[in-house]
């Protein structure tokens, strides 16, 4: 049986116009669309974002104000205003000597003489505070009359946008719920029980009527039910793409070895325990018929580089070519560099293919790729384009600073009759939870060691008012000889202004040290910022002042000193990695973070953290909690879930739960034929997943 071709009809009423729920009218739906909010299924995942406690109190003395109350009045008299603007004000009475006021604003006459005519006992609650020695509450909350149900001692607070209220959002919730379908359980029964979850429909009740400020923990047995949804449906989606891939028949590319083995003899030390673990990986996958999808995640430093040179010979060494594609033209021109020595030790042929190279040389490229001349190509992105044709590319590795989502990877895989077997590199540690969910799909090869001769980095802080002793350790460590980068501030997220901080502190510098200063920044024309990287990779300058355009892949063993400018205005991800352009080679290596003082809470928690580890693992996880998922990976481009309910921070746990039971699910059940196999696809639909739900097909 393959997927059902539609939504089932079970989960239309959820699924209709937001406006046909009871009291949505134009301005309502325009409001819950402002959010996000176009039908009611968006609306039963749209939990309380915090709630207030109401206290029962017998007498107006009993308050602790400020604090929101509910309490039993007689009104006793009325004091309309007698100026425009002023308020209205209800006197009350607690019928044990306390007096208080309600007041109200731009009140109706008619309305407030009719909720709190005088005489009349009225259980009122708001928030109740002293004003010149008088109890107050203005525009309670709630008004009702002897009879009416209390308002709950805890009460919801959903997140609103301009035009809708309290009372209007929890009718429309309750109105929504009323629309969820009978639905078998998908969620593991073991793991229901073990976990003490309530079934579906009886979590969202309870997520939607917290009884007390614990229910609204993402730890709350209702919650993190909720959030295990969203992760299964998502983790599902992602194992049956990895599945569907597997399925697309790709070539085995089984090397014999030499050309490796030549590299390996020509380097002037082994390769970590890591390397030769995550190459021999990358080779299997290979070496089989199913295309490979592969992530390398590596820390800075910990050579992955020669690990993809190494996977792109076993592509060579089976008859094929090889691709890597670098972010941008600077790194792409490095990766070609850095390789050129490992090419010329294999005795193949690499060519390096950016946007700047003349017609003539690039028609000439082209011809030779095409004839199979060439056998690894190194550029940026626009080796996608239409012109560039291969002979036989077996292998396409993306260092991939963009960080694609599920879909560009998708798109990537069209290029060459039989798709490419594809290595994705990130030079950034990603904290395990957002790699299941960004790369969920692929396989995942980590580098956790550091090559040998990888200098540790003293990390220093120090207040930007003593930036004349930075100067002055930096001409006596130039004057041995010692090479320095300069980055300059992220004054904001604008090229203009970080640029001009640049061009300031490179005329200051220049000052003080002559022609040994180069600047270097990402609006310089390419062959001006060439010629700068050049003479600093030289030796001709020994101070490169740069914005963050050298943040990742800049390779200048000889550089030993990194000072970072307003260090507490850039990310922990972009410090560590800024941090990872010394250290390179076999000389001590320093970094300075120059702050501003006063330093804030978070600049001193990202600048210690940085100061006490190197372990961009430990960085990452800490950049997580700090920024949040979509941040640490870039949400722009990152491709990251929108989850409703769940919270990548603090429930990675809950995520990686939720891979090892879809891809176990898909083992047994391939085509989710099973009882549980249907209850989970109702999910699927549920959780909008519906690109996947096309892809379940028969095992």
């Amino acid at each position: 049986m393959s997927a059902p071709k539609g939504r089932p009809p079970a989960l239309f009423p959820l699924f209709a116009g937001i406006d046909t729920l009871p009291g949505i009218g134009p301005k309502g739906r325009a409001a819950l669309e402002q959010m996000g909010i176009d039908k009611p299924r968006d609306l039963i995942l749209t939990l309380p974002a915090s709630g207030v406690t109401r206290r029962r109190i017998a007498h107006i003395a009993d308050a602790h104000a400020p604090e929101i109350v509910t309490l039993t009045l007689t009104v006793t008299r009325h004091h309309p205003p007698q100026v425009k603007g002023r308020p209205w004000r209800v006197h009350c009475s607690d019928g044990a000597g306390g007096d208080l006021t309600l007041i109200f604003f731009r009140a109706h006459a008619a309305w407030i003489e009719g909720q709190l005519p005088v005489g009349a006992r009225r259980f009122i609650s708001g928030k109740l505070e002293f004003f010149d020695g008088m109890a107050q509450i203005v525009h309670p909350d709630h008004i009702l009359a002897e009879g009416d149900d209390l308002p709950a001692a805890f009460e919801p607070v959903y997140p609103l946008s301009a035009g809708l209220t309290q009372k209007g959002m929890a009718r429309a919730v309750e109105a929504a719920l009323i629309r969820l379908p009978e639905a078998d359980e998908w969620i593991d029964p073991a793991l229901l029980v073990a976990r003490g979850w309530p079934g579906f429909a009886q979590a969202l009740r309870m997520a939607h009527a917290p009884g007390a400020p614990a229910d609204l923990s993402p730890d709350s047995p209702a919650r993190a039910r909720l959030a295990y949804d969203e992760f299964l449906a998502h983790q599902m989606t992602l194992a049956l793409v990895r599945r569907e891939r597997r399925r697309q028949k790709g070539r085995a590319s089984a090397g014999d070895g030499r050309l490796r083995d030549r590299v390996l003899a020509s380097l002037p030390w082994p390769p970590t325990a890591a390397q030769t673990r995550t190459a021999a990986e990358i080779a299997a996958d290979m070496a089989s018929d199913q295309r490979m999808n592969r992530l390398l995640q590596g820390d800075v430093g910990a050579g992955k580089t020669l690990v993809a040179m190494l996977s792109a010979l076993a592509a060579v060494e089976a008859g094929g070519q090889a691709v890597l594609m670098a972010p941008t033209e600077i790194l792409a021109r490095q990766h070609a560099r850095a390789l050129e020595p490992l090419a010329q030790a294999a005795g193949i042929r690499l060519a390096a293919l950016t946007g700047r190279d003349k017609r003539d040389l690039r028609g000439q490229i082209l011809e030779d790729l095409a004839a199979g001349r060439i056998d690894i190509l190194v550029g940026t992105h626009a080796v996608f384009q239409k012109d560039v044709q291969f002979h036989d590319l077996r292998l396409a590795i993306i260092d991939e600073q963009h960080r694609f989502g599920v879909a560009q990877r998708l798109q990537l895989q069209a290029k060459g009759e039989v798709p490419p077997d594809m290595l994705i590199m990130t030079a950034t540690p990603i904290p395990r939870s957002l790699a299941l969910s960004h790369y969920g799909d692929l396989d995942l090869s980590v580098l956790d060691e550091k090559p040998p001769g990888r200098q540790p980095i003293t990390t220093v802080m120090i207040a930007d008012q003593r930036i004349d002793q930075v100067t002055e350790r930096l001409r006596a460590a130039m004057a041995q000889g010692a090479r320095a980068y300069w980055v300059c501030p992220l004054v904001e997220e604008s090229e203009v202004s970080d640029l001009t901080a640049a061009e300031a502190r490179f005329t200051h510098l220049r000052a003080l040290f002559g022609d040994r200063v180069r600047l270097v920044h990402g609006q310089m024309p390419p062959d001006q910022r060439d010629a700068a990287m050049a003479d600093f990779a030289s030796g001709t300058a020994q101070l490169l002042v740069a914005t963050t355009v050298i943040e990742v892949g800049v390779d200048v063993p000889q550089a030993t000193i990194m000072v970072i400018e307003r260090a507490e205005s850039f990310g922990l991800a972009q410090l560590h990695q800024l941090r990872g352009r010394v250290g390179r080679g076999t000389g001590a290596s320093t970094c300075l973070l120059m702050y501003h003082s006063p330093l804030n809470e978070t600049g001193a928690r990202r600048l210690t953290t940085l100061r006490d580890t190197e372990d961009g693992f430990r960085i990452a996880e800490v950049d997580l909690e700090m920024r949040g998922a979509g941040d640490v990976i870039g949400t722009a481009q990152s491709g990251l879930p929108r989850f409703r309910i769940a919270d990548l921070e603090h429930q990675a746990g809950l995520m990686a739960v939720a891979r090892q039971d879809a891809r176990a699910l898909l083992e047994r059940d391939p085509g989710l034929d099973s009882p549980r196999g249907q209850a989970l696809r109702l999910l699927m639909w549920l959780m909008q997943q519906d690109q996947a739900i096309r892809l379940i097909q028969v095992g």
